[in-house]
Protein backbone atom coordinates (compact mmCIF):
# COMPACT_ATOMS: atom_id res chain seq x y z
CA UNK A 1 0.00 0.00 0.00
CA UNK A 2 3.16 2.40 0.86
CA UNK A 3 6.03 0.70 -1.35
CA UNK A 4 4.16 0.93 -5.24
CA UNK A 5 4.23 3.80 -7.36
CA UNK A 6 3.87 5.12 -10.90
CA UNK A 7 2.56 2.46 -13.11
CA UNK A 8 2.64 -0.70 -10.07
CA UNK A 9 0.31 1.46 -8.20
CA UNK A 10 -3.26 0.06 -8.71
CA UNK A 11 -6.42 0.94 -7.66
CA UNK A 12 -6.40 -1.19 -4.44
CA UNK A 13 -3.03 0.04 -3.47
CA UNK A 14 -4.96 3.50 -3.26
CA UNK A 15 -8.26 2.05 -2.02
CA UNK A 16 -5.97 0.79 1.33
CA UNK A 17 -4.13 3.53 1.90
CA UNK A 18 -7.29 5.78 1.61
CA UNK A 19 -9.36 3.93 3.80
CA UNK A 20 -6.48 3.73 6.68
CA UNK A 21 -5.52 7.00 6.49
CA UNK A 22 -8.67 8.77 6.04
CA UNK A 23 -9.99 6.50 9.17
CA UNK A 24 -6.92 7.75 11.08
CA UNK A 25 -7.07 11.55 9.80
CA UNK A 26 -11.00 11.64 11.08
CA UNK A 27 -9.49 9.64 14.62
CA UNK A 28 -7.10 12.95 14.94
CA UNK A 29 -9.49 15.08 13.53
CA UNK A 30 -12.84 14.32 16.62
CA UNK A 31 -9.65 14.00 19.15
CA UNK A 32 -8.29 17.67 18.50
CA UNK A 33 -12.09 19.18 18.49
CA UNK A 34 -13.00 17.64 22.07
CA UNK A 35 -9.83 18.04 23.74
CA UNK A 36 -8.84 21.46 22.22
CA UNK A 37 -11.35 22.77 20.58
CA UNK A 38 -9.50 22.95 17.48
CA UNK A 39 -9.28 21.30 13.89
CA UNK A 40 -5.99 19.72 13.00
CA UNK A 41 -6.40 17.74 10.05
CA UNK A 42 -6.81 21.01 7.54
CA UNK A 43 -5.35 24.25 7.80
CA UNK A 44 -8.39 26.27 5.59
CA UNK A 45 -10.60 27.52 8.56
CA UNK A 46 -7.53 28.51 10.22
CA UNK A 47 -7.07 31.53 7.65
CA UNK A 48 -10.78 32.60 8.59
CA UNK A 49 -10.00 32.34 12.07
CA UNK A 50 -6.31 34.55 11.86
CA UNK A 51 -8.31 37.10 9.60
CA UNK A 52 -11.15 37.15 12.51
CA UNK A 53 -8.77 37.36 15.27
CA UNK A 54 -6.86 40.38 12.95
CA UNK A 55 -10.18 42.05 12.84
CA UNK A 56 -10.83 42.09 16.68
CA UNK A 57 -7.10 43.23 17.71
CA UNK A 58 -6.67 40.05 18.96
CA UNK A 59 -2.83 39.74 18.23
CA UNK A 60 -1.72 36.55 20.44
CA UNK A 61 -4.73 34.49 18.80
CA UNK A 62 -4.46 35.11 15.69
CA UNK A 63 -0.11 34.69 15.34
CA UNK A 64 -1.19 31.53 17.32
CA UNK A 65 -3.74 30.48 14.20
CA UNK A 66 -1.46 31.45 11.81
CA UNK A 67 1.72 28.77 13.40
CA UNK A 68 -1.34 26.71 13.36
CA UNK A 69 -0.74 26.91 9.57
CA UNK A 70 2.90 26.78 9.92
CA UNK A 71 3.01 23.36 12.03
CA UNK A 72 1.34 21.66 8.98
CA UNK A 73 2.98 23.19 6.32
CA UNK A 74 6.50 22.02 8.20
CA UNK A 75 5.00 18.52 8.95
CA UNK A 76 4.40 18.60 5.00
CA UNK A 77 7.66 19.43 3.97
CA UNK A 78 9.62 17.11 6.51
CA UNK A 79 8.01 14.28 5.05
CA UNK A 80 8.71 14.71 2.07
CA UNK A 81 12.74 15.66 2.72
CA UNK A 82 12.80 12.69 4.78
CA UNK A 83 11.00 10.41 2.07
CA UNK A 84 13.69 12.12 -0.61
CA UNK A 85 16.18 11.29 2.14
CA UNK A 86 16.04 7.42 2.10
CA UNK A 87 14.54 6.81 -1.40
CA UNK A 88 18.02 7.62 -2.73
CA UNK A 89 19.50 4.32 -1.16
CA UNK A 90 16.43 2.19 -0.08
CA UNK A 91 13.40 3.44 -2.57
CA UNK A 92 10.79 0.88 -0.88
CA UNK A 93 11.62 2.12 2.40
CA UNK A 94 11.22 6.12 1.75
CA UNK A 95 7.80 6.05 3.55
CA UNK A 96 8.73 4.06 6.71
CA UNK A 97 10.68 7.23 8.55
CA UNK A 98 7.81 9.73 7.31
CA UNK A 99 4.80 7.29 9.22
CA UNK A 100 6.73 5.81 12.03
CA UNK A 101 7.97 9.86 13.08
CA UNK A 102 3.79 10.58 13.00
CA UNK A 103 3.56 7.32 15.25
CA UNK A 104 5.84 8.91 17.25
CA UNK A 105 4.31 12.66 17.19
CA UNK A 106 1.13 10.93 18.27
CA UNK A 107 1.37 8.41 20.46
CA UNK A 108 3.56 11.19 22.58
CA UNK A 109 0.79 13.80 22.04
CA UNK A 110 -1.55 10.95 23.37
CA UNK A 111 0.63 10.03 26.16
CA UNK A 112 2.00 12.85 27.47
CA UNK A 113 -0.56 15.94 26.46
CA UNK A 114 0.57 19.45 27.20
CA UNK A 115 0.26 22.65 25.95
CA UNK A 116 1.27 21.94 21.99
CA UNK A 117 -0.85 19.74 21.34
CA UNK A 118 -3.04 21.47 18.51
CA UNK A 119 0.73 22.00 17.10
CA UNK A 120 1.62 18.86 17.12
CA UNK A 121 -1.64 17.15 15.56
CA UNK A 122 -1.20 19.81 12.80
CA UNK A 123 2.24 18.48 12.04
CA UNK A 124 1.57 15.07 12.22
CA UNK A 125 -1.73 15.37 9.76
CA UNK A 126 0.99 17.49 7.77
CA UNK A 127 3.18 14.77 7.63
CA UNK A 128 0.82 12.13 6.53
CA UNK A 129 -1.28 14.23 3.64
CA UNK A 130 2.09 14.64 2.01
CA UNK A 131 3.23 11.51 1.75
CA UNK A 132 -0.11 10.12 0.82
CA UNK A 133 -0.40 13.01 -1.70
CA UNK A 134 3.05 12.05 -3.05
CA UNK A 135 2.47 7.68 -2.87
CA UNK A 136 -0.55 8.27 -4.36
CA UNK A 137 0.45 10.73 -7.27
CA UNK A 138 -2.33 12.85 -5.48
CA UNK A 139 -5.21 10.54 -6.43
CA UNK A 140 -5.80 10.08 -2.37
CA UNK A 141 -5.95 12.44 0.05
CA UNK A 142 -7.24 11.72 3.54
CA UNK A 143 -7.20 14.85 5.23
CA UNK A 144 -8.95 17.60 2.94
CA UNK A 145 -13.00 16.82 2.53
CA UNK A 146 -13.90 20.25 0.61
CA UNK A 147 -11.04 18.93 -2.29
CA UNK A 148 -12.84 15.24 -1.84
CA UNK A 149 -16.87 16.79 -2.18
CA UNK A 150 -15.72 19.18 -5.07
CA UNK A 151 -14.11 16.39 -7.09
CA UNK A 152 -17.11 13.81 -6.19
CA UNK A 153 -19.93 16.46 -7.20
CA UNK A 154 -17.66 16.85 -10.43
CA UNK A 155 -17.58 13.05 -10.92
CA UNK A 156 -21.09 12.72 -9.98
CA UNK A 157 -22.05 14.78 -12.28
CA UNK A 158 -19.95 13.46 -15.46
CA UNK A 159 -21.99 10.08 -14.91
CA UNK A 160 -25.13 12.13 -17.20
CA UNK A 161 -22.50 12.93 -19.91
CA UNK A 162 -19.96 10.23 -20.27
CA UNK A 163 -20.94 7.10 -22.69
CA UNK A 164 -17.65 4.85 -23.16
CA UNK A 165 -17.61 1.87 -21.71
CA UNK A 166 -14.03 2.86 -20.11
CA UNK A 167 -14.67 5.96 -19.16
CA UNK A 168 -18.08 5.12 -16.93
CA UNK A 169 -15.75 2.62 -15.45
CA UNK A 170 -12.91 4.88 -15.03
CA UNK A 171 -15.22 7.23 -13.52
CA UNK A 172 -17.34 5.07 -11.04
CA UNK A 173 -13.80 3.47 -10.02
CA UNK A 174 -13.19 6.96 -8.58
CA UNK A 175 -16.09 7.92 -7.08
CA UNK A 176 -16.15 4.57 -4.89
CA UNK A 177 -12.52 5.52 -4.34
CA UNK A 178 -13.59 9.43 -2.91
CA UNK A 179 -17.07 7.67 -1.05
CA UNK A 180 -14.39 5.15 0.63
CA UNK A 181 -12.05 8.35 1.89
CA UNK A 182 -15.05 9.90 3.40
CA UNK A 183 -16.96 7.05 4.71
CA UNK A 184 -13.87 6.55 6.46
CA UNK A 185 -13.16 9.60 7.89
CA UNK A 186 -17.08 9.56 9.16
CA UNK A 187 -16.12 6.49 11.03
CA UNK A 188 -12.96 7.56 12.40
CA UNK A 189 -14.45 10.83 13.76
CA UNK A 190 -17.96 8.88 14.99
CA UNK A 191 -15.99 6.21 16.65
CA UNK A 192 -12.73 8.85 18.02
CA UNK A 193 -15.49 10.65 19.56
CA UNK A 194 -17.14 7.50 21.66
CA UNK A 195 -13.69 6.60 22.78
CA UNK A 196 -12.38 9.80 23.90
CA UNK A 197 -15.49 9.89 25.67
CA UNK A 198 -13.37 6.98 27.76
CA UNK A 199 -10.06 7.48 27.25
CA UNK A 200 -9.72 11.28 26.11
CA UNK A 201 -6.26 12.30 24.71
CA UNK A 202 -5.44 8.64 24.79
CA UNK A 203 -7.64 7.91 21.65
CA UNK A 204 -4.68 9.04 19.93
CA UNK A 205 -2.62 6.03 20.38
CA UNK A 206 -5.75 4.00 18.81
CA UNK A 207 -4.37 6.00 15.53
CA UNK A 208 -0.85 5.06 16.24
CA UNK A 209 -1.74 1.38 16.52
CA UNK A 210 -3.31 1.26 13.04
CA UNK A 211 -0.18 3.00 11.64
CA UNK A 212 1.77 0.71 13.32
CA UNK A 213 -0.17 -2.58 12.03
CA UNK A 214 -0.20 -0.68 8.40
CA UNK A 215 3.26 -0.46 8.56
CA UNK A 216 4.05 -3.83 9.90
CA UNK A 217 1.72 -5.23 7.16
CA UNK A 218 3.67 -3.39 4.46
CA UNK A 219 7.24 -4.73 5.73
CA UNK A 220 6.21 -8.42 5.63
CA UNK A 221 4.86 -8.36 2.52
CA UNK A 222 7.94 -6.32 1.64
CA UNK A 223 9.94 -9.91 3.26
CA UNK A 224 7.67 -12.15 1.77
CA UNK A 225 8.18 -11.00 -1.92
CA UNK A 226 11.62 -11.03 -1.08
CA UNK A 227 12.03 -14.40 -0.08
CA UNK A 228 10.04 -15.41 -2.34
CA UNK A 229 12.44 -13.50 -4.95
CA UNK A 230 15.56 -15.37 -3.87
CA UNK A 231 13.86 -18.68 -3.88
CA UNK A 232 13.00 -18.28 -7.64
CA UNK A 233 16.48 -17.41 -8.71
CA UNK A 234 18.20 -20.18 -6.77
Amino acid sequence: MFRHKGKNRTFIHNLRLATLLSFVAGIVNITGVLAVKTLTTNVTGHFAYFAEELMLNNYSAAITFFIFTIFFLIGAFTSNFLSELVSGKHPDLSHVVPISLEILVLTGVGIFGGKMIAFFMLFAMGIQNSLVTKISQATVRTTHLTGLFTDLGIELSQLFFYKRDEEVKKLKTSIYLRFSIISFFFIGCVLGGFIYREIELKTLLIASFFLFVALFYDYMRLTYYAIKRKKFHH
